[in-house]
């Protein structure tokens, strides 16, 4: 009976420690800061357009402030309509859900469960939405359509890139 309860003893304590070395430390949880200011949603939409122009794109590319609300718009020559509202869509679901739009499009592309991300009120679930942050607050978003998913984030980034 001793070496029963001291098999399971042993097996529980190395569950434990399994189970302690597996779990990871939590990040601490994004905030929102100030607003981004004009000047720097404008650093953050030339940095996008230059992307955009280096791979001869047509994209739409929208900026938005903590609220969600359009802070700055572009769209170059010959963009399809519908990126119009798509790009601002994907900026506001970013800011609003704190997590750039690949997390939903992965989530509903592996399937199961991913796709209660479907019923979510106002959630774009295709890539090229992304966080603004500085100082690691959040200040906005970008979102970006025209091209591929792949190709609205690449944009996308390149625009985040320059303030973070």
């Amino acid at each position: 009976m001793k070496s029963i309860l001291l098999g399971i003893v042993v097996a529980t304590a190395a569950t434990l420690s399994v189970v302690a070395q597996a779990q990871k430390p939590v990040a601490a949880p994004l905030v929102y800061g100030e607003s981004i200011r004009l000047e720097q949603a404008e650093k953050v939409m030339a940095a996008a357009l230059q992307e955009v122009v280096k791979n001869n794109w047509n994209m739409a590319i929208a900026i938005v402030d903590t609220g969600g609300k359009l802070v700055l718009f572009k769209k170059t020559d010959n963009t399809q309509i519908g990126s119009v509202d798509v790009a601002i869509s994907k900026a506001v679901t970013a800011n609003n859900f704190k997590r750039p739009t690949k997390v939903f499009e992965d989530a509903v592309a592996n399937g199961g469960i991913g796709l209660r991300v479907l019923s979510l009120p106002n959630v774009t679930p295709l890539e090229g939405g992304e966080l603004i942050l500085i100082s690691g607050k959040i200040v906005g978003a970008i979102g970006v359509s025209g091209g591929q998913s792949t190709q609205d984030g690449q944009v996308a980034r390149a625009g985040t890139s320059t303030l973070n």
